[in-house]
């Protein structure tokens, strides 16, 4: 699904390998299903930026890295998903809203009232959640490897951080608290989906 997949098996020395990517539902995921009621049950108040991660709550994800941005001013920080990591991340992550897994137009409204989608991953193959905040017209952040090097054009269609800096991740994402700071990569973003 990725080109990182098809190095990792050529080492193993697979052979006959082809990069077979993954579309996005830009019907379900498109900026449309932003709610600012949503938005406000999960914390949101005026001028307050939602970062969000969905995905599978597991140690592979990283998604304790997503502490460097806890304290950043008007950060509220929503974690979509259940795992085997899901308590210990809720004592780490003791600022974030907590969802629990959601599927279906529930899990449309909650990605495009996200005002940042945040990826610290640096172990995915892929990066389905990356399409689906960019076809919901989300600026997305993830980590420079694996799966997101494909998905994602570095300040064009998203923003990179190099793996393991968590201040890089956190200027990042700090670099994309006003609006119009983000403005342009969501709309590239969808657009890049809608391909």
């Amino acid at each position: 699904t990725s080109r990182s997949s098809a190095e990792y098996l050529e080492t193993l020395g697979v052979p006959r390998l082809f990069r077979w990517g993954r579309g996005v539902d830009t019907e379900l995921f498109r900026p449309d299903r932003r709610n600012t009621d949503l938005r406000r049950r999960l914390g949101a108040g005026d001028g307050d930026t939602l970062v969000g991660f969905v995905g599978r709550l597991a140690s592979e994800k990283q998604v304790e890295d997503l502490r460097v941005l806890q304290s950043l001013p008007g950060v509220k920080l929503v974690i979509v998903g259940d795992g085997p990591d899901a308590s210990r991340l809720a004592a780490t992550l003791h600022r974030a809203t907590f969802t629990g897994q959601l599927t279906g137009t529930d899990l449309a409204e909650h990605v495009a009232s996200l005002d940042v989608f945040a990826h610290p991953g640096e172990f995915e193959t892929f990066g389905q959640t990356l399409q689906e905040a960019m076809a919901s017209g989300v600026a997305t952040v993830a980590v420079g490897r694996g799966g997101p090097l494909d998905i994602i054009e570095d300040g064009v269609t998203g923003r990179l951080y190099r793996p393991g800096d968590l201040g890089m991740l956190r200027d990042t994402v700090e670099s994309l608290l006003e609006p119009s700071a983000r403005a342009e990569l969501a709309i590239n973003g969808r657009r890049a989906m809608e391909v």
